[in-house]
């Protein structure tokens, strides 16, 4: 059973001088599935809508993210890597271009992601204008700011792109730095990334761009949702991410966390990107937990029904849903089980919630934290509808 939810066989290709960007990529396990370069099936049927693509070289990434799988650091071979918690086997660029004319019904959009790497900058543009060439999806980049020349993100968007990700990942400064930066030895400042994605926005518009954000690398919910509003004040929105533990990464073995924390941010950020509120009128308690969302508890229960926060964030496709007088672009970057395992709790819906997920979900956004000795899980006996101020009552 492949890490997507799929049965597949695993794939050893390794990348080497003449097996890399921009002549090959890798794609995600799902986006290899989508193209019919690997047999598999979805949990719950899932689908792909946005096809992902990571550049590649022999050597890997030069940076040392204590949580990511594609570390130079990463006790591992380099086609054992992995990004996201899946598999990205290496295709060559030609056929992957070859099965986007035409590409899939499902597919609305792909995104190419950079690691960081000096020739990356030129290369993402060339794969981004090969897959211009033979298709009009929409195409966005994760580029690596540590190495991107504030000029060059007009020449993304000349290259074909429509949106830019910047992964900032780390809600503070301290905690960037003590897994990105000095922390670990690695390139990466808070700084540039933050003047980066003020440059990118100026390049590619307001809303255009999308701050990846990780939940559970240490931070508290109020850490992140004021880091949530610092993107949005910048023009940017969040794409968010719970943390998962990468295989034989400096923290393998950090537990992910709690699926309540996560929901509650979660719903917080869509508040916070479609301007329903802010940051700034939320509540907080000693601990740096949301109490209050700063929102009507009639039209924040119509927002949980509607299960748009709880959905996978990422760029959007063509999927366009009206909430109250607001359309809401769905993101076609749904990513399928790429940060949890497929199963009961799901993290990010790469598809509509239905009326179960959303029953659970309010159970989750309104259950206590766990004991610090992990046990005593809380168990449910009733909840009240007042989602807005997190009422609840629990048997632990």
């Amino acid at each position: 059973m492949s890490h997507a939810g799929t049965e597949t066989a695993p794939d050893s290709a390794t990348a080497t001088a003449e097996r890399e960007s921009p002549e090959y990529v890798r794609l995600s396990t799902a986006a290899a599935m989508t193209l019919g370069l690997k047999p598999g099936r979805f949990y719950r049927n899932a689908r792909l809508h946005c096809l992902n693509l990571l550049l590649t070289y022999e050597g890997g990434c030069i940076a040392k993210c204590a949580y990511c799988g594609l570390s130079g650091e990463r006790a591992c071979a380099e086609a054992d890597r992995s990004f996201g918690r899946v598999d990205w086997p290496l295709h060559s660029t030609d056929e992957v271009v070859a099965r986007l004319d035409p590409p899939p019904a499902e597919i609305e959009r792909v995104c190419i992601s950079m690691v960081t790497r000096k020739r990356a900058v030129e290369d993402v543009k060339t794969v981004a204008r090969r897959i211009r060439e033979a298709s009009d999806l929409p195409i966005s980049m994760l580029v690596a700011p540590t190495l991107v020349p504030h000029e060059e993100y007009g020449k993304f968007r000349a290259a074909g792109a429509d949106r830019i990700g910047i992964a900032v990942d780390a809600a503070t400064p301290g905690i960037f730095d003590r897994y990105r930066g000095a922390g670990v030895g690695g390139p990466h400042k808070w700084e540039r990334y933050w003047e980066s994605v003020v440059t990118a926005v100026g390049a590619f518009g307001e809303g255009h761009v999308g701050v990846h954000l990780i939940v559970g690398l240490g931070e508290t919910e109020r850490e992140m949702i004021e880091t949530i509003q610092r993107a949005r004040d910048l023009g940017a929105v969040t794409h968010l991410f719970s943390f998962f533990p990468e295989k034989s990464s400096s923290l393998e073995g950090r537990a992910q966390p709690e699926i309540g924390r996560y929901r509650r941010v979660q719903l917080a950020r869509f508040l916070i990107d479609e301007k329903f509120a802010s940051a700034r009128q939320m509540a907080f308690d000693e601990s740096g937990r949301i109490t209050g969302f700063g929102f009507d508890d009639a039209r924040l229960d119509e927002v949980v029904a509607s299960g748009l926060p709880f959905r996978t964030s990422g760029c959007p496709g063509k999927t366009v849903v009206r909430l109250f007088t607001s359309e809401v672009e769905v993101g076609s970057c749904n990513r399928p089980y790429a940060n949890c395992l497929p199963g009961s709790e799901i993290r990010n819906f790469p598809f509509e919630p239905d009326k179960e997920d959303i029953a659970l979900v309010r159970a989750e956004l309104t259950a206590a934290p766990l004991p610090a000795s992990g046990e005593g899980r809380p168990r449910r006996t009733r909840t009240s509808h007042g989602i807005g101020n997190l009422a609840g009552w629990w048997e632990v």
